[in-house]
């Protein structure tokens, strides 16, 4: 199936719906607000290549409350996606290394690579056997004995469709899940074992036996053919969540490997991994909403 495409994430995000209106709040270091920065830049037949450059001094918030003044403003802020105002934006919140490596490759757009920083791992949302590299979007696993580590994302999801990308960069070790968890679902426990799937906060592949786990139950192989080939390191697989359908599938490559779990609840879920091996590194990036087909 074809790559996602970048579109808005609904729901707790907040961050990228940017909706029209009027009345908007907010504060532009050292101005007097959004409201009288309106009153200075919304005069008919300003050039939006001026809007563009004076966006491009704020944050992420101050945006958000820019693309409430008005239509213009709006348009200005969604017209391009490669603009100077998230091209400065992405230089400012990501780091050197997430620009300049690929990383971020298949994440075209300077706007979706902001996107994709902000649905990172939470290094508040983890175990505190693992840290989160300066790159921002990689896990990374001490090597302390006897435990099983895992990480959840900033930003969970109880509406829409997202899909995001996940890849090992290190030894899978026994046991390597990926797959999506509640706020309420643990992220450290003793032994190595399948933390991602161990209860019913959880559903989890297994990497390494090509297993679907949930409520501490093997819920048969996957994918579901003779003889599927075995994760190799570096290889990028891509969940899809479909909150709308309440599934989880997966991808390899651009290969549908088809839909793991159906009949997920309508509650927060979060793209979450766990790992047990000593220090292996896991990277995952949001692409947005995916494509049909």
């Amino acid at each position: 199936s074809p790559a996602p495409a970048l579109g808005p994430p609904p729901g707790p995000a907040g961050l990228w719906a940017l909706p029209t209106g009027r009345g908007a709040a907010g504060a532009v270091p050292g101005g007097s607000g959004i409201a009288g920065l309106s009153s200075h830049l919304n005069s008919p037949g300003l050039p939006g290549r001026v809007l563009e450059l004076v966006f491009s001094y704020l944050e992420l918030r101050e945006l958000r409350s820019c693309a409430l003044v008005c239509k213009l403003w709006h348009r200005v802020l969604h017209g391009d996606e490669n603009s100077e105002v998230w091209r400065s934006l992405a230089a400012r919140c990501l780091a050197e290394e997430a620009l300049r490596t690929d990383i971020l490759c298949n994440v075209p757009t300077y706007k979706g690579k902001v996107r994709a920083f902000h649905h990172a791992f939470s290094t508040n949302d983890c175990s505190r056997n693992v840290y989160i590299k300066k790159n921002g979007f990689t896990l990374h696993r001490n090597p302390i004995a006897q435990s099983t580590d895992g990480a959840r994302t900033k930003i969970g999801f109880s509406e829409g469709r997202h899909a995001w990308e996940v890849w090992w960069e290190g030894p899978l070790g026994t046991v390597a899940v990926i797959g999506i968890a509640t706020k309420r679902a643990a992220m450290q426990c003793q032994g190595y074992v399948a933390l991602l799937g161990s209860d019913d906060q959880s559903w989890g592949w297994n990497l390494v036996d090509n297993n679907l786990l949930h409520n501490g139950e093997v819920n048969g192989s996957f994918p579901q053919c003779n003889n599927a080939p075995k994760y190799q390191i570096g290889e990028r697989i891509r969940v899809i969540l479909d909150m709308e359908d309440k599934t989880l599938a997966f991808e390899r490559g651009y290969e549908f490997l088809g839909v793991a779990f159906r009949g997920l609840p309508k509650v927060c879920l979060y793209p979450a991994v766990s790992a047990v091996y000593g220090n292996t590194e896991v990277t995952l990036v949001y692409l947005g909403k995916p494509l049909d087909g």
